[in-house]
């Protein structure tokens, strides 16, 4: 395993799916969908989607969760939770009146659906954080490090300063399965 390094593994940004800022959330959801369906090289499908500014640089990424989140417009309270927690409302409360506001009312409904649809990408995407980047010359080693140490489900692979591809956990996940497979009769004690 010394031997792989992240652009073995990298999904190259031209088989990723990407859009522009200004993009509606439908239009981005429709690119998800071409590029899950055109990418057959894993079994793991793409879960974000990369927005680019007009220089064709990735500036930020909407994921799955953060759709679903665009679409369930409630999940706020429609007020601030960080002030109930200032009144020393306790978490259980706070996470019951959560609960009963989410309860009033559907969120799969045209309505929502609607208002969700023509909202922009840059509404919901998610700017990166220096630890979801690697160099496309760094160890799967490092890559696993950065992976756990973050909590991420993907990083952004950089070539210099330029975002080349992304590494997603599932590659990553497979490669080391498959390679703990490989030596199975080794690993037994």
């Amino acid at each position: 395993m010394e031997n792989i390094c992240v652009k073995d593994l990298m999904v190259p940004i031209s088989e990723y799916a990407t859009v522009v800022v200004g993009t509606s959330l439908i239009d981005a959801v429709l690119a998800l969908e071409a590029a899950q369906e055109a990418y057959s090289a894993s079994k793991y499908e793409h879960r974000a989607i990369l927005v680019l500014d007009d220089n064709k640089a990735v500036i930020g990424k909407v994921g799955q969760l953060r759709i679903l989140k665009a679409i369930e417009t409630r999940y706020d309270l429609g007020c601030d939770v960080e002030k109930l927690s200032q009144f020393k409302f306790s978490d259980q409360y706070i996470a019951d009146k959560c609960e009963q506001y989410r309860l009033e009312g559907p969120i799969l409904d045209q309505d929502s659906f609607r208002a969700t649809a023509n909202k922009k990408v840059e509404e919901f995407m998610q700017r990166p954080t220096p630890g979801e980047f690697v160099s496309e010359e760094s160890s799967l080693d490092m890559a696993i490090h950065k992976l756990v140490a973050g909590t991420h489900l993907s990083l952004l692979v950089t070539r210099k300063e330029e975002i080349v591809g992304v590494l997603r956990i599932g590659d990553v996940f497979a490669s080391v399965f498959h390679e703990m497979r490989k030596r199975e009769g080794e690993l037994e004690t």
